[in-house]
């Protein structure tokens, strides 16, 4: 054939894929092995032939025809194509390819030999290579290799990361430098086992860091094999585990907490209910006792929650336990630095500034309107630190000391010296006043505040309160049935008629429909349903409400949250005092959001 050069019988003997060019860079010749090799056979004569196996250049742009090795002229730079470049075949399919273009004579004026090489494994190889090296770089886990001999042969960022120490710091070295003494013999079983070929997958152990900290860790280990199938090495991938073995050593020490909190509440109640059976002298004495104690524990522990349990604030500690919340009771007032009282320390103290308040409202301070009560505190550290609470009452003329020593006292003395405190109670001729001293641990830190409560008294309060009761038709929603009971026998013997209780949803909006309601105490959660429906029923007929809820305000339908809440379990005195309030005031929690609009019938 004319233009074919005279070696073409050896060209199409070879295995190598080749072809031929001109001087104008149309295709004179090509053999079995490129035919097969571009994936059709182009025909000499024409430089439309490639048009069939269209040209990138390597970073995937295409290349124009011109730009390729195959249209080589004289003169022009063969050695920018030492890199493959890409041919897509007519099926689609794509072939990496290092072009070798030689003249067929001296300055190639009459044409170019262009050899073709089948590169398309190898560069993948390459580029899954270089990803595979990527993802080892950029991992959170430490990836590693090492010889059989234990010898560390690479070293990611993620190890740098987890144990501290740099690649040029353990690369060459053995791994048995991060393996604590007593798991020296982990090692060997991991290497007998990898020269058996032998994955070991996820267990979890122990390795030492830079800093000498033990790191926790899940570790797989795979057999690193060469070319004939033998073991030459092991790869490692470490996951840091530390965090989650702590999460799972606090969780149990939680547990393990939470069942012993429990058990000496529950043993603290059982405690309260036999010494508060054997001072009371008929069961209503008992059960207003009984009941205080058990509210001042859960007011306590709610002060505890909000801390994490790490302990409760002094100034929300006397708060709760001396105003029962009232928001402007102004015949108390206290002052002190702040402080967090660890939790056993808080308990306690909640528990005496409990006896000692119930005693002001029953027989001191707090039990007459012109009596007073001044709560003030600070801390000594000259000999260690040391809490100083002064509690005076004033206005109390003529007071006694009590015959005979109660309860109260007894518990109040008492819970003091658990604590390594004291106590000084003096019945003075204005009132009482109570001196007590609470060693503090020294690592914790307080600043100064200063807060008063303020309220009416709530004697004041209640002042011809019965008679304004009667005929005042309060709504329960509520849906456990002893606390119903209790709810309803309380509101009952104070004068109010009791509707319902409603126990879910649709008998609760029912009942406001048909029923006339001055007001209405509502559970946050009614079988595991939000109240939001009958919030806003009762919004909407303008019955004012409070919510009865152990749980706290976030937990309260959503544009509800401004409105009153009385804690489970529920406190007579509180209770009634609410009830009372929003009576009184009138006001009707309106909601925030939206009604829903209501359905045609």
């Amino acid at each position: 054939m004319e233009g074919v050069p005279t070696h073409q019988g050896l060209l199409d003997a070879l295995p190598i894929a080749a072809c031929v060019t001109d001087a104008e860079g149309r295709l004179t010749y090509c053999n079995h092995a490129a035919a097969e090799l571009l994936g059709y056979q182009p025909k000499p004569g024409s430089q439309s032939w490639h048009d069939r196996c269209t040209l990138f250049w390597p970073d995937g742009r295409r290349m124009d025809f011109d730009e390729s090795p195959f249209a080589m002229k004289p003169g022009k730079d063969a050695s920018a194509f030492g890199d493959a470049i890409l041919a897509e075949r007519p099926d689609g399919t794509r072939k990496a390819l290092t072009v070798s273009t030689t003249p067929t004579d001296h300055d190639g004026s009459t044409g170019y030999i262009h050899l073709l090489t089948d590169v398309t494994d190898r560069r993948d190889a390459e580029i899954a290579s270089a990803r595979l090296a990527a993802i080892v770089s950029s991992s959170d886990d430490a990836i590693v290799s090492k010889r059989l001999d234990g010898t560390v042969t690479s070293w990611n960022d993620g190890a740098a990361r987890i144990f501290g120490y740099q690649p040029e710091e353990m690369i060459g070295r053995s791994i048995r430098k991060i393996i604590p003494p007593e798991l020296q013999a982990e090692e060997d079983d991991i290497l007998a086992r990898l020269c058996r070929g032998e994955r070991i997958g996820h267990f979890d152990t122990v390795r030492l860091a830079k800093d000498g900290q033990r790191v926790h860790l899940s570790l797989t280990i795979s057999p690193v094999l060469d070319g004939s199938g033998n073991v030459i090495g092991a790869s490692k991938i470490a996951r840091d585990i530390t965090e989650r073995k702590r999460s799972e050593e606090l969780q149990h020490l939680l547990f393990n907490e939470l069942n012993h909190r429990v058990k000496n509440t529950l043993a603290m109640i059982q405690a309260i209910a036999s010494q508060s059976l054997r001072t009371a002298s008929k069961p209503a004495q008992f059960v207003d006792s009984f009941n205080g104690r058990v509210n001042a524990l859960a007011r306590a522990h709610d002060l505890l929650v909000q801390h994490e349990m790490k302990g409760a604030g002094i100034h929300d500690l006397v708060r709760d336990q001396v105003s029962l919340g009232a928001a402007n009771e102004r015949r108390v007032t206290y002052s002190g630095p702040g402080l967090l009282l660890e939790s056993r320390t808080a308990v306690h103290l909640a528990l005496v500034l409990h006896e000692l308040a119930t005693n002001a409202r029953k027989y001191g301070a707090l039990s007459i309107p012109e009596g007073a009560l001044s709560i003030t505190w600070k801390v000594d550290v000259r000999h260690g630190r040391v809490l100083h609470l002064h509690w005076r009452e004033s206005g109390v003329a003529n007071l006694q000391a009590p015959r005979k020593r109660g309860f109260g006292t007894t518990l109040i003395d008492r819970s003091l010296e658990a604590n390594r405190g004291e106590v000084h109670l003096d019945f003075g001729a204005d009132g009482i006043v109570c001196d007590i001293e609470l060693p503090l641990p020294e690592e914790e830190r307080y600043s100064f505040t200063e807060a008063a409560i303020g309220a009416n008294n709530e004697n004041l309060v209640r002042k011809g309160a019965g008679s304004a009761r009667h005929g005042k038709r309060i709504l329960i929603v509520e849906d456990e049935p002893l606390i119903a009971m209790e709810l309803e026998s309380t509101l009952a013997s104070h004068g109010f008629e009791v509707v319902g209780p409603a126990s879910h949803v649709e008998s609760a909006i029912r009942l406001i429909g048909q029923e006339r309601l001055d007001a209405a105490l509502l559970d946050a959660n009614l079988g595991g349903k939000p109240v939001t429906d009958v919030a806003e029923a009762l919004a909407e007929k303008g019955v004012p409400f409070a919510f009865g809820t152990g749980f706290g305000r976030e937990a309260l339908p959503a544009g509800f949250r401004h409105v009153e809440i009385v804690p489970k379990p529920f406190e007579t005195d509180r209770l009634i005092d609410t009830v009372d309030r929003i009576l009184t005031s009138g006001d009707q929690p309106a909601t925030v959001v939206p009604l829903k609009p209501k359905r045609k019938s």
